[in-house]
């Protein structure tokens, strides 16, 4: 399903939505304090920008994602890195391999299992950042998901669970006891509607049914 969802159009994708969330990796980095030699984890790392941007602050970096398609792009953009194809909730590294393990809007409300993962391969005082989608019904962009209005109402809670993250409290009840080094809010930015439905089709597979394409 993710080799389809967002694989299948990988040239779109890794060239139009991935650098739209350049400005997320960045802040996420700096809030870490990513820096010489941290050794850095990004799950679902899609076609590897994140990871590009962490071994230019000198970190050595791995990835994981489900689809091959993105994959490939994330191992010609991080020749140096482990980039592996596989699954986020069983990790092919082992305990305690990781000091840093990212995650941009790759785990959901509907895979627990890649959270207790990421804390397996972090070493005793680790760091962890995971972004999520918040309240997009608040922001002036929620016509974007008119058409989930269309959607029948089992896909329409499938989806409500899978952004279960970005709900007040449910973060901090996944963080537990653990430090909480503050939060960092983002906007997802497009030129215009236009720009914007190429952009979502390019990480949807309901691009199919779009003219032309």
């Amino acid at each position: 399903m993710v080799d389809e969802g967002w694989g299948r159009r990988v040239v779109d994708f890794s060239t139009l939505s991935e650098p739209s969330a350049c400005r997320e990796y960045v802040a996420v980095h700096q809030r870490l304090e990513i820096a010489e030699g941290d050794r850095v984890l990004d799950v679902a790392c899609g076609s590897g920008l994140a990871m590009e941007l962490a071994t230019v602050r000198g970190a050595v970096c791995a990835g994981i994602d489900a689809s091959p398609r993105l994959v490939a792009v994330a191992r010609d953009r991080n020749p140096a890195g482990d980039v592996q194809v596989g699954d986020m909730e069983r990790l092919p590294w082992a305990d305690e391999s990781f000091d840093v393990v990212t995650s941009f809007r790759g785990i959901w409300g509907t895979t627990p299992g890649a959270i207790d993962e990421a804390r397996r391969v972090l070493v005793p005082g680790g760091r962890v950042a995971i972004t999520v989608w918040g309240d997009v019904s608040k922001s002036p962009g929620a016509w974007m998901l008119a058409p989930f209005l269309w959607a029948t109402a089992d896909k329409v809670q499938h989806q409500a669970d899978m952004v279960a993250l970005g709900r007040p409290g449910i973060g901090d009840r996944v963080a537990g006891d653990r430090q909480v080094l503050g939060r960092v809010p983002l906007a997802v930015d497009d030129v215009d509607p236009e720009v914007f439905s190429y952009w979502y089709r390019s990480s949807h597979s309901s691009d199919r049914a779009a003219p032309g394409r």
